[in-house]
C-alpha cells in the first residue's frame, strides 16, 4: 500500500512538471498561470511568471458595451488606457463614447459617460463624444482627450465629469484659458507631477499645453510635416500617443512619421527611434522602424513601451535608445502567450501599473490585454 501511495505522489509531481513546464494557455492565458500556481502548492516555491506574459485581462473579443467580469464584458474599439495607484483600470471605450473602469480583479463597470455628444455631469449623466486618449495623476484626477468634442475634460474620483479647455464652437488652434482654446482633435494626454496637462493634439499637429490655471499655450509644432526644432519650428504627423518622465521630459508616438520624438521641458524636440521609414526592424535609435506607433508609456526603469498599430506589436526602447520587440507576432490575432507568441489587432494605448505589469488597448480584438514584466 505505501508503494502505491509513493507511485501516486510520483505521478502527480511529474504530471505538475510537464504541466508547468509544457501547458497551453487558454484564451484567457489562464492555463498556464494555473500551472505556476500548482507548482508552488506542491513544492512550496514560487515560480515568477515569464516576462512577456500576454493574457487577455478583460473582454470577450465580440464589440458591445456589456459590463461584467473579464471575458464576459465587451468594448467596442477602446482606445486609450491608464492604471490608478490601486491598481484600477481606466479604458477610454471610443465607439461607446465611455469612460469604463476595470478593478485590479477584472470587474468592469461604466464609470462615466452616457451618449454620444457633448454634456458636463456625473458618472452616466455626462457624455463624451470619441473618448480617445485617457491619463490618471496622483489625485486620482483623470484627464480624458475628448476627440470629437475638441475638449479635454476632467473626471474626478466620484466621477464628476467637467470641461478643462477647449470647446467645440470653432476647433482651431487658438491659445487662451478653458472654453477660450480651442483644439481641432485632441488624441492623447498626459500630466506631469505639477498637475500640467499635456496634449497631443493630432489633427492639429501640435502638442499643447495646459498650466494649472487653465491655459493652453502651443508647446511644440506648427503644422502636418517632419522636421526636428524648438517649440513651433518643430513639425509632426498626427502625434497619436504622449507620456512625461520624472524630469520633464516628453515622448510622442509620432504615428505618421513612424518615429518616437522627445521633447525637452524648454521645448527642442528630437527624433529619440525610428528611421521615418514604415517597418518592423529593431535596432538602435533611427536604425529602428516603426509602423505608425501611437500609444506610449514609461516603466519604472525608464524603458519606453510603445504600441506599434500597425505592426500588431508592443515595443521595446531601452534609456539608451535600443529597440526590440517585447510582445507580438506581428501577424493580426488574438492569441495569448509570451513575447512574439502572442498576438494583437491594432493595438493603440499603453500604460503601466504600480506592480509593473502593462495593459494594452487591443483596440481591432475589442478587448483589454496584460503583459507580465
Amino acid at each position: 500500500m505505501k508503494h502505491v501511495y509513493k507511485l501516486k505522489i510520483l505521478f502527480l509531481l511529474i504530471f505538475s512538471l510537464v504541466w508547468v513546464n509544457d501547458c497551453k494557455p487558454d484564451k484567457d492565458g489562464n492555463e498556464e498561470i494555473k500551472g505556476f500556481l500548482i507548482a508552488e502548492f506542491l513544492f512550496n516555491k514560487s515560480v515568477a511568471i515569464p516576462s512577456g506574459q500576454v493574457s487577455t485581462f478583460a473582454g470577450s473579443g465580440i464589440a458591445g458595451s456589456t459590463d461584467g467580469t473579464g471575458t464576459s464584458v465587451q468594448f467596442s474599439s477602446p482606445y486609450g488606457v491608464t492604471v490608478d495607484s490601486s491598481g484600477n483600470v481606466y479604458v477610454a471605450d471610443s465607439s461607446n463614447n465611455k469612460i469604463r473602469k476595470i478593478t485590479s480583479s477584472g470587474v468592469v463597470t461604466t464609470f462615466a459617460g452616457g451618449g454620444a455628444t457633448y454634456a458636463d455631469g456625473v458618472g452616466t449623466q455626462a457624455s463624451f463624444s470619441t473618448p480617445l486618449g485617457i491619463i490618471v495623476d496622483g489625485s486620482e484626477i483623470i484627464y480624458v482627450a475628448d476627440s470629437n468634442s475638441a475638449r479635454i475634460r476632467k473626471i474626478t474620483s466620484s466621477g464628476v465629469v467637467s470641461s478643462l479647455a477647449g470647446s467645440a464652437g470653432s476647433p482651431g488652434s487658438t491659445d487662451g484659458t478653458g472654453s477660450t482654446a480651442r483644439f481641432v482633435s485632441p488624441f492623447a494626454v498626459t500630466v506631469d507631477s505639477n498637475g500640467i496637462v499635456y496634449v497631443a493634439d493630432g489633427g492639429d499637429n501640435r502638442i499643447r499645453k495646459i498650466t494649472s490655471d487653465g491655459l493652453v499655450i502651443t508647446f511644440a509644432g506648427s503644422g502636418y510635416g517632419f522636421a526636428d526644432g524648438v517649440g513651433t519650428l518643430a513639425l509632426f504627423r498626427l502625434p497619436d500617443g504622449i507620456t512625461i518622465d520624472g524630469n520633464g521630459i516628453l515622448y510622442v508616438g509620432d504615428s505618421q512619421n513612424n518615429r518616437i520624438r522627445k521633447i525637452t521641458a524648454s521645448g527642442v524636440v528630437t527624433t529619440f527611434a525610428g528611421s521615418g521609414s514604415t517597418g518592423s526592424k529593431d535596432g538602435l535609435g533611427t536604425s529602428a522602424s516603426f509602423n505608425e506607433p501611437g500609444g506610449i508609456a514609461l516603466d519604472a526603469n525608464g524603458n519606453i513601451f510603445v504600441a506599434d498599430r500597425k505592426n500588431h506589436k508592443i515595443r521595446k526602447i531601452t534609456s539608451s535608445g535600443v529597440v526590440t520587440t517585447f510582445a507580438g507576432s506581428g501577424t493580426v490575432g488574438s492569441s495569448d502567450g509570451i513575447g512574439t507568441a502572442a498576438s494583437f489587432s491594432s493595438p493603440f494605448g499603453i500604460s503601466i501599473g504600480p506592480d509593473g505589469y502593462i495593459y494594452v488597448a487591443d483596440s481591432g480584438n475589442n478587448k483589454i490585454r496584460r503583459i507580465s514584466p
